[in-house]
């Protein structure tokens, strides 16, 4: 399922007492969508990499009390004292068999050792699948009968609603809506790097700290891979440069429109990107009555997600008008 889907089922899950097991590729933001639900329920969240754990870890170290011997379980664990929260085993099927089987008495029995886990903590476990080249161990029948099962899929126009309001470049929101098979690629086994949502991130946090995309030539294909960095460059070459950008926004009604598929792309995500600016919504306002209509309507319905008073607007409101069956 997409995320905003596993999202809400998510929620509906913290309430109940069954633990939850989230199955996918690398980087598509498993461990993510768990941090945003538990901050917005104002939780805490601890993170434990199950794959980086011994046994002992868990059951903690023996010690004589009173010549009978009790274990001391580790401070790292939820404490009685501390507020309800998620217990988060990310990785729990990289992790070897003897640390699967602690985990397994904390899932089912909701203790490990003399250790008790406190009421209110939810249990949400994640791992990658075989298939995704990542590395696994097998999970024992008895451990996975004790979750519900979710898989959360990449989606491309899920991930483009998220990056909308989270500051992702523009150049990168546009190549994607192009491009949208670039957005999760499946490693090679050769190349380490290959391109996710995580590495795309990335990718965008990286060309902020650059002038231009080719001063960051040497860094991209170590952060997407050879080839989508090779196409991303490319295209980012072709497309729109901030001159004809600026253009369109001081003259939206005369400059000239791009033509090419690319270059509305980057035009498209850039007004959106750019939705709380008054200038740009004024702009948009004029642009998406001489943009093609299937653009024209990406443009109108991103901006409102950003900015929802533009829905309001006379000129939008003639949009919707003229393209309502686009809008129902």
């Amino acid at each position: 399922m997409k995320a905003s889907r596993l999202t809400s089922v998510l929620n509906d899950l913290m309430s109940q007492p069954w633990a939850v097991f989230i199955w996918g590729a690398p980087g598509i933001g498993k461990s993510s969508i768990v941090r945003q639900i538990a901050e917005a329920k104002n939780l805490p969240v601890l993170d434990l990499r199950a794959s980086l754990l011994d046994p002992t870890d868990l059951r903690g170290i023996p010690m004589i009390q009173n010549k009978t011997s009790v274990w001391c379980p580790p401070s790292f664990l939820p404490k009685t004292s501390d507020k309800p929260g998620i217990l988060f085993l990310d990785e729990i099927n990289a992790a070897p068999p003897l640390v699967q089987a602690a985990l397994y008495q904390l899932i089912l029995d909701r203790r490990v050792g003399e250790y008790v886990l406190p009421d209110g903590w939810k249990i949400i476990a994640a791992g990658n699948r075989r298939e995704d080249k990542a590395v696994t161990f097998r999970l024992s029948s008895a451990l996975a009968n004790r979750f519900i099962h979710l898989t959360l899929d990449v989606d491309a126009d899920d991930w483009h609603d998220w990056a909308i309001g989270h500051g992702i470049d523009p150049r990168v929101t546009a190549f994607l809506r192009a491009r949208p098979e670039n957005l999760s690629r499946t490693p090679d086994g050769v190349n380490p790097a290959f391109a996710t949502p995580r590495s795309w991130e990335m990718a965008s946090d990286v060309l902020g700290q650059f002038q231009s995309p080719e001063a960051a030539s040497d860094i991209l294909p170590g952060i997407l891979g050879e080839g989508v960095s090779t196409e991303f460059l490319t295209f980012v070459k072709n497309s729109v440069i901030l001159r004809e950008l600026q253009s369109l926004l001081t003259r939206p009604d005369k400059a000239p429109v791009p033509k090419e598929l690319d270059r509305l792309w980057v035009l498209v995500s850039y007004l959106t990107s750019r939705a709380a600016d008054e200038s740009v919504q004024k702009a948009a306002a004029v642009l998406i009555n001489r943009l093609p209509a299937d653009f024209a309507v990406v443009v109108a319905k991103d901006i409102i997600k950003c900015a929802p008073l533009f829905a309001r607007t006379p000129a939008f409101l003639d949009f919707v008008r003229a393209h309502k069956e686009c809008f129902l």
